[in-house]
């Protein structure tokens, strides 16, 4: 495109509202922004900014060319992500994403990974939004529940992370235990705010106690879990994160239903990087000590 530098102003301008804005984020004169603009706009024809005393607002047709230029920026980040991964060396940025209940796990061993190779920035990506491998928003992506089948991506079975129910003491003290799943109705629970959860343990929760048995909700797990050590109510915690928390009482058992499973998941063009294998051996090594 021979007037890519024209738009990629006109993008800036838009996006910070003054000429100064842009110019200082370009790394230009201001001079060179007014004449970038003025010649686009001549070049397509149409006025793309309404000038005014507090800077430089789109019209329709800028709001058009901002949405395209904003598309492109995009595509351009996400190559500069994926290309990123594709030396030879282990440093530069490692991304790495997950759901947040996971974090407890892959923190620690991120930095671990970190500690072997000093070089590297970690960015640790957590939240319910799927982050595209294919787009190179991440690296290595670890996914719970069912393998993951999206095309180009290399999947491996990870780990199988157990739940079980657990009590504070504090909770003990006032209302005891449960003596089985008879007696579940009769007691305080936590659980996800969810209705709709894919969690298999808070589905199971859901039809095993009658809603208002559930007298603590919460769309996130940290916070459920925080309420389960304020002894708020019986809910379900990690195996391997309970082991930290020595106030709480497994009062059921694991079960097989409950648990999920993980998945390792690259993308096909970045799967055989250094970078990319290294962590992922690292990573499975450290697993063989969570199942213990």
């Amino acid at each position: 495109m021979d007037n890519w530098d024209e738009v990629r102003t006109a993008f800036h301008v838009a996006r910070v509202g003054t000429v100064s804005g842009a110019a200082e984020v370009l790394g230009v004169h201001h001079a060179t922004v007014i004449r970038h603009i003025d010649a686009l706009e001549e070049r397509l024809g149409v006025r793309l900014f309404q000038r005014h005393a507090r800077g430089y607002t789109p019209t329709e047709a800028g709001e058009d060319l901002l949405r395209v230029a904003q598309a492109t920026d995009d595509q351009f980040h996400q190559l500069a992500g994926r290309l990123r991964g594709q030396g030879n060396e282990v440093g530069g940025e490692l991304v790495v994403t997950s759901i947040s209940g996971l974090s407890h796990l892959l923190a620690p061993a991120l930095a671990d990974f970190q500690t072997e190779y000093p070089e590297l920035i970690v960015r640790y990506l957590t939240g319910d939004r799927l982050f595209r491998l294919e787009y190179g928003e991440a690296h290595v992506a670890v996914r719970a529940g069912t393998a993951p089948d999206q095309p180009d991506n290399v999947v491996q079975p990870f780990f199988r992370q157990e739940f079980a129910l657990y009590a504070a003491e504090s909770y003990v003290v006032r209302h005891g235990v449960p003596e089985g799943e008879g007696d579940l109705a009769r007691h305080r629970f936590v659980g996800a705010d969810d209705a709709k959860t894919r969690a298999p343990f808070h589905r199971w929760l859901n039809e095993a106690v009658p809603p208002e048995a559930i007298v603590f909700r919460s769309s996130d797990v940290h916070s459920q879990r925080n309420a389960i050590l304020a002894g708020a109510g019986i809910g379900f915690v990690a195996v391997t994160q309970a082991r930290d928390h020595p106030d709480l009482r497994q009062v059921m058992a694991p079960r097989a239903d409950w648990a999920a499973p993980l998945w390792l998941v690259t993308h096909m063009d970045l799967h055989r990087t250094t970078k990319v294998q290294a962590f992922l051996r690292f990573l499975k090594d450290r697993a063989q000590g969570w199942k213990g």
